[in-house]
């Protein structure tokens, strides 16, 4: 296990901002993640566990405790049935899947992170999450100090959020299971309108799965979604914000202080979300409050290609992100009444 002491952070991380670890340990197989684990519980250090990097927002100070790079290998596919080590890179095994001609996750293509951390955010775009094709996740669970099997029901998957984001210090996710299906090389139903519109077909039909990588694939290069060191558009962490959810009664005043600041007739986007409330776009409210793209002077400003992701244009530091950031969650606040949660996990900082 290699093991690295002030440890710069900021390449670890798809934003390239943070400071450095007091340690850093690089484990390339589960026991060594679970000896790792171990020994920072043993001894009361602080723990962080990085595996792609793309959802972490890491302070200007670093962290001062043992972090832990999850590097494990492992892809292993029998029939429709995927078991992925957690240190898999996920925009490779979209694409293993697509070519072993398989659906259910080919919508995810170009995400960026490791497979571990899928389950944790329960992952997902242009009409796909990972809940939904998940069957198991295989974790260290440091309060009981033993692997433990979770099957997709206790897993507590919603919108963003399950079992392992609400107790963070709990679970360090080992492999990830996955049930696909064989559709003839075919994509599971198009679920996203504008994925469908793209490919000319209309919503809930099947296109090619290799096809429909490819044009999701497109759609986020161009949205500045898909890395690449040469694209300052990319040097973020995807969407920064997640898409409010509203009660009915939320929604209503949501609705009169939209008509009230862009008049009558105002439309925002709207979907169906559990329990009778109502999902809305955090683009749109971005957009809508003033933060166009490109938005900003400093070093941090909004993607010039899409107004969800901020952005590290070459020199920004972390609490350059933040003020940006605050400004967004500030102004939309002002503008409609929502308040903006964000999307990437922080360490060592808070909005």
């Amino acid at each position: 296990m290699q093991e690295l002491h002030d440890a710069p952070l900021a390449p670890l991380t798809t934003f390239r901002l943070g400071g450095p670890a007091t340690r850093l340990l690089t484990a390339t197989t589960d026991a060594e993640v679970i000896e790792a684990v171990r020994e920072a519980d043993g001894n009361g250090t602080p723990l962080l566990v990085i595996g792609g990097g793309s959802n972490l927002v890491i302070g200007d100070k670093g962290f001062d405790g043992t972090a832990l790079r999850i590097a494990t290998e492992g892809f292993a596919l029998n029939g429709t049935t995927l078991e992925l080590a957690a240190g898999e890179i996920w925009t490779d095994v979209v694409a293993r899947t697509v070519e072993a001609g398989l659906a259910g996750i080919e919508c995810l293509a170009g995400i960026p992170g490791s497979a571990g951390a899928t389950p944790i955010q329960n992952v997902g775009a242009y009409g796909q999450e990972v809940s939904s094709t998940i069957t198991e996740v295989v974790a260290y669970d440091r309060h009981a100090g033993e692997t433990v099997t979770i099957p997709n029901a206790d897993c507590a998957f919603s919108y963003r959020h399950s079992r392992f984001k609400a107790e963070p210090d709990r679970f360090v996710v080992l492999r990830v299971r996955f049930e696909l299906e064989d559709a003839g090389g075919l994509s599971a139903p198009l679920r996203y309108a504008e994925t469908a519109r793209a490919m000319g077909v209309e919503q809930g039909e099947r296109v090619p799965a290799a096809a429909a990588r490819a044009t999701v694939l497109g759609l986020r290069a161009g949205k500045g979604m898909v890395l690449d060191p040469e694209d300052h558009d990319s040097w973020s962490a995807g969407s920064f914000f997640t898409n409010p959810i509203l009660e009915e009664a939320e929604y209503a005043a949501f609705l009169a202080r939209a008509e009230d600041r862009l008049g009558p007739g105002t439309t925002p986007p709207a979907f169906p979300a559990d329990g009778g409330r109502v999902k809305t776009s955090a683009a749109w409210l971005i957009d809508k409050a003033g933060f166009t793209k490109g938005y900003g002077t400093g070093p941090a400003r909004i993607s010039t290609k899409h107004t969800l992701a901020l952005t590290n244009r070459g020199e920004a530091t972390t609490e350059d992100l933040l003020a940006l950031a605050r400004e967004v969650v500030a102004g939309v606040h002002e503008a409609f009444g929502v308040t903006l949660v964000n999307e990437p996990v922080t360490v060592g900082v808070s909005l």
